[in-house]
């Protein structure tokens, strides 16, 4: 079966899906949710997960697989497995589960196959071991820009030339739905002559995709642009919350610390490289031309509608529906994935399977196209009204904030990447 034929928007699954669902027989994504007392693997489709698992132990892909990837409690065994192993992965899954596939799973005892996806809980999918994000947007670049230095370049000297990143903590990433305790540290405002120690008063959000890599590189060896796509097994939503007044006071000289390693959120589902390849797309034109290592010659950017909205404690209380605050799209992203990718690790840094890589925010052009709180309300000079007479600068306590995404093409069956959700919780005494 040819690649295509797993994105065929004429394809239709024997499990019921939804037109408005993120998950049809096209999307397929991996994720891993609470099952008889453990963690199993799954493939979203429609309301349902196909419970990988099962599906090894009954030796229907023992023909492209081993049965170890599939039975492990996280993806990081697969992701090793690199991109051969991927797609015949891919591609047997989707015979079994399409229409006019092999019947060997719909003639089988179904229940013992599938359960519904707002039945279980939700796992990280992978374990990961390094976290990186980065700073990828020249519209959110040179709106901080202008923010923090507006009588001065927006952009500093280097950004045009390197993708910016900072390395975060792989131990407070966290799935959609886990609350997320406000953060405190030192905070000093200009016009205060010593720092104080408290909750952050400036808690923001930051609309981000993150992508996940496969196999390690060797320590010494980068890995370059033109490897990239067998090395990027897909892709989620993130959440790369930031404590802006925190983070101010501490960022100079060596970057983020504290205001951001508190949490990130990403969502359940690990969306492939396979499966967003219809909407892959050119990204915007960088200039001036990238260094040699920077160049790629494939389509990195992805056309994947961002939006994210948020529901205040009293909203809630009141069965008032979510504000949309922004919405976006990945292929504005500058710096793509690829460049992100061998920059990284152009100094012979490993990449290992379950890394995690944030975009750094997306913004757009527009004023109801920016990712973050602190250019929506230009660090709080210009609140937003909320329904019920509140306004927000930054986020309070029981505000939930959810970000979604979603890949629409007149020539491709839509696809979704669920959500990823997170609830403000008071800081800790």
């Amino acid at each position: 079966m040819s690649a295509g034929a797993t994105t065929d928007p004429a394809s239709v699954s024997w499990i019921p899906v939804g037109d408005s669902s993120d998950f049809p027989v096209q999307n397929l994504p991996y994720g891993a949710f609470v099952a008889h007392g453990g963690t199993h693997l799954g493939v979203a489709i429609g309301d349902r997960i196909l419970d990988l698992y099962a599906l090894a132990q009954a030796g229907l892909c023992d023909d492209v697989c081993e049965r170890e990837l599939l039975t492990a409690p996280v993806l990081n065994p697969l992701l090793a497995a690199g991109r051969n192993s991927w797609t015949a992965l891919r591609e047997r899954l989707s015979s079994l589960l399409r229409q006019d596939g092999d019947p060997a799973l719909r003639q089988a005892n179904v229940d013992a196959f599938f359960v519904a996806r707002n039945d279980v809980h939700m796992r990280l999918p992978m374990e990961i071991g390094d976290y990186v994000d980065f700073y990828s947007s020249l519209e959110h670049a040179s709106n901080l820009g202008k923010i923090f230095r507006p009588d001065a370049e927006p952009l500093l000297a280097n950004w045009r030339w390197l993708p910016v990143g900072y390395h975060g903590r792989a131990g407070t990433v966290v799935i959609d739905g886990t609350p997320v305790t406000r953060p405190c540290g030192q905070r000093k405002p200009p016009d205060v002559a010593t720092p104080t120690f408290g909750p952050s008063t400036m808690l923001d959000i930051e609309l981000e995709v993150g992508f996940v890599t496969g196999p390690a590189n060797r320590l010494g060896r980068p890995i370059a642009t033109s490897q990239a796509r067998d090395s990027i097994f897909g892709l989620v939503l993130l959440n790369d919350w930031s404590a802006r007044d925190i983070q101010a006071w501490e960022y100079q000289p060596l970057g983020p610390f504290l205001g951001k390693s508190f949490a990130t959120t990403i969502s359940p589902w690990v969306v492939t490289l396979d499966a967003l390849e219809p909407f892959a797309t050119q990204g915007p034109v960088q200039e001036p031309e990238p260094l040699a290592y920077l160049r790629t010659a494939d389509r990195w950017a992805y056309d994947i509608a961002l939006e994210v909205s948020l529901a205040s404690q009293q909203m809630r209380e009141g069965r008032v529906d979510p504000v949309t605050l922004s919405r976006t799209n990945f292929k504005l992203l500058y710096w793509n994935m690829a460049q992100q990718l061998a920059h990284a690790t152009a100094n012979g840094a490993m990449a290992r399977p379950g890394d995690l890589f944030g975009s750094g925010t997306i913004s757009g052009p527009t004023p109801d196209s920016l990712g973050s709180l602190i250019e929506l309300t230009w660090r709080g000079t210009r609140p937003l009204g909320l329904p019920g007479g509140e306004t927000r600068a930054f986020l309070a306590d029981g505000d939930e904030v959810t970000i979604s995404g979603r890949c629409q093409s007149s020539s491709a069956r839509t696809i979704g990447f669920g959500q990823a959700r997170g609830t403000i919780v008071p800081a800790e005494a």
